[in-house]
């Protein structure tokens, strides 16, 4: 009997709420608060960024670079960008959404609020043993960040529940398939490719520079795949003690 991920549900209702504040807050500030808000988050994400991308266990540093590379390639060649912004176009047309920031602050709020080591290990956790402590701690600090996220990024950071939903929702309901899949080798390579995407977001936010944040997703689907692959061949390599037998 699968388990209803109700971690997950808790943690679209903090961000949901964190969200509604910030867009009000957003109304309330002036513009020279706003400007502030918007260089603090920058700061803030930077930090988080570094911390996450320094997660690269020894000896994956290749695999970090080339899931980068070729998920950059991926995201141009099928113009992730232009179809994101299309669906988040969509979206908008349907809700009579007019922010332009919308489809930024939708793809900002899912790589800061689902791709890290206590997303996919809280939803594991409550998947097969029922324990939420990890998501609902993950809860509060993303309801908080929400605020800060909306106040700068807009009702896009609300709809990032959605995503929010399939991906930390999905891995608790296959808790179980997901368990052996997900090492803890997996895990530390996808926090540290979603660290660069995320201190690319930073690099954007303070303007030092303009990062396709959209086109390089596909390196998270990337890293999994080449760190599954590679831990495959060396679980199959003999070891020394066999090549002396």
């Amino acid at each position: 009997m699968k388990k209803w991920p109700i971690g997950t549900f808790v943690n679209m209702a903090t961000v949901t709420i964190g969200s509604l504040i910030g867009m009000w807050l957003q109304q309330v500030f002036p513009p020279n608060i706003q400007n502030i808000i918007f260089q603090a988050i920058g700061l803030g994400v930077l930090v988080i960024g570094i911390l996450m991308s320094l997660k690269i266990p020894d000896g994956y540093l290749l695999i970090f670079i080339f899931s980068l590379i070729l998920g950059g390639i991926l995201g141009e060649l099928i113009h992730l960008k232009a179809g994101l912004e299309g669906i988040g176009d969509w979206i908008k047309t349907g809700f009579g959404i007019t922010d332009s920031e919308f489809t930024k602050g939708l793809v900002t709020a899912f790589l800061l609020f689902c791709v890290g080591s206590m997303t996919i290990v809280g939803a594991i956790e409550e998947g097969l043993r029922g324990k939420r402590e990890l998501l609902l701690v993950k809860s509060t600090l993303d309801g908080i960040s929400s605020i800060a996220f909306a106040a700068t990024y807009g009702i896009g950071v609300l709809f990032s529940i959605l995503p929010m939903l399939l991906f930390q929702g999905g891995i608790t309901v296959l808790a179980r398939q997901m368990e052996h899949f997900f090492t803890k080798t997996i895990i530390d390579n996808l926090s540290a490719v979603g660290g660069v995407l995320i201190l690319g977001i930073g690099i954007n936010l303070l303007q030092l520079g303009t990062i396709n944040i959209e086109n390089l997703l596909p390196s998270l689907l990337i890293v999994v795949i080449l760190t599954w692959g590679y831990e495959r061949v060396r679980k199959t390599e003999p070891s020394p003690t066999q090549l002396e037998k």
